[in-house]
């Protein structure tokens, strides 16, 4: 075994191992599209220009959508919003050929929503955090 340090890593040498991850997926399984990440994100505003509610996902590699954050503000919350986002983004995404998404939201969160969507629970982790699960989902679209 060589001499080695562990240290905090600098944005540059960080930005060094996600190349070499990429580079060596790509080494594996061919990317289907091109550029390998595309950022598919919206926001809904109201007359003012106030934001809403907002989604942020990311279309990746394989045609797969990664849903990362999907908020929409408390007063307007089961009036449809999140609900137009979501298909508004899925859309997006089928358009260039995506054909899966995939998330993770909390009990607390939005596990129901998503069901309501046509989402389905493909993995579970338990105590994330204390006394709460962790729900991965997807969607086949």
């Amino acid at each position: 075994m060589i001499n080695y340090t562990i240290e905090k890593g600098t944005r540059e040498e960080l930005n060094y191992i996600d190349d070499e991850i990429i580079k060596y997926n790509s080494e594996k399984v061919p990317f289907l599209q091109e550029p390998s990440f595309i950022s598919i994100n919206r926001v809904m505003k109201d007359d003012e220009g106030n934001i809403i509610a907002g989604i942020i996902g990311l279309l990746y590699c394989w045609k797969c959508l990664y849903i990362d954050i999907l908020w929409v503000k408390e007063e307007y919350r089961k009036e449809g919003y999140g609900s137009i986002l979501l298909k508004e983004v899925e859309n997006v995404a089928k358009e260039q050929g995506c054909y899966l998404v995939h998330l993770d939201t909390f009990d607390f969160q939005a596990k129901d929503f998503y069901i309501k969507q046509g989402y389905e629970i493909f993995g579970e982790l338990s105590d994330c955090p204390i006394n709460h699960t962790r729900y991965f989902m997807k969607k086949n679209l």
